[in-house]
């Protein structure tokens, strides 16, 4: 809802537009209109699932989910405790299958998608020297930081690449070229799903990054859509 506050507002702007990112999920929220349960989480409710799912296993949460919300489970790993929990304490609070609440109203938006490409050893090397540069810029003493703030490492929001290894650094359960080595796998492993994500965008424009000048393809590409649409108004 943000995100089509500000598309109209820049939109009644007479400028164009730009969603950029490297997160598929969020992307698609917005391109494909997902509906989503308008629910705030209930941090009791998700405390006693997670206790179940630490005692008895997130198979067992996931059996749960079949029986109250087949057509959720059925798009839900056993293994995805984070999602499972969510499915549950929709359920829980409001009374109705989280399925029956999430959906797709598409945008009455023209829509321009850009996917860039990369070969995958150049992709890999690009983001081994990342990785290498983020530590050099402080991300141990970032983590750190953050831990003395009172952050645990068990929050969600420190299991993000980078925080989650640095974070098994810091705990003594990894060296730190151990920890630069998980970051630079994970994040070979993340890039490969994105780009599961990006070839579902039949439609999309690609752009070859590894030697093509990306800016001015891509501003080719913007200034022909750009152009299309002012003739069709």
């Amino acid at each position: 809802e943000h995100a089509y506050s500000i598309i109209a507002d820049i939109t009644a702007r007479g400028k164009l537009p730009v969603l950029a990112g490297g997160t598929p999920l969020y992307a698609n929220a917005v391109l494909e209109g997902w509906t989503i349960p308008r629910v705030e989480p209930d941090l009791d409710i998700r405390a006693a699932l997670e206790t179940e799912a630490a005692l008895d296993g997130a198979g067992f949460l996931h059996e749960r989910l079949t029986q109250l919300d087949p057509i959720a489970a059925k798009t839900i790993l056993p293994t995805n405790t984070r999602r499972i929990i969510r499915a549950l304490e929709v359920i829980q609070l409001t009374g109705e299958p989280i399925s029956a609440q999430q959906g797709k109203t598409s945008p009455a938006y023209r829509i321009l998608t850009i996917v860039l490409q990369c070969e995958r050893a150049e992709l890999y090397r690009r983001i081994d020297t990342r990785v290498e540069a983020q530590i050099a810029r402080g991300l141990v003493d970032e983590v750190a930081g953050l831990h003395r703030m009172g952050y645990s490492f068990a929050l969600p929001s420190m299991s993000g690449i980078g925080y989650r290894q640095i974070g098994e650094y810091l705990q003594g359960n990894a060296t730190l070229a151990e920890a630069a080595q998980r970051m630079k796998w994970d994040t070979h492993n993340f890039a490969r799903h994105q780009g599961n994500w990006f070839r579902r965008a039949t439609s999309a424009q690609q752009i070859d990054a590894t030697h093509d000048d990306t800016f001015d393809a891509a501003l080719d590409l913007v200034t022909a859509f750009s152009e299309m649409m002012r003739t069709e108004d």
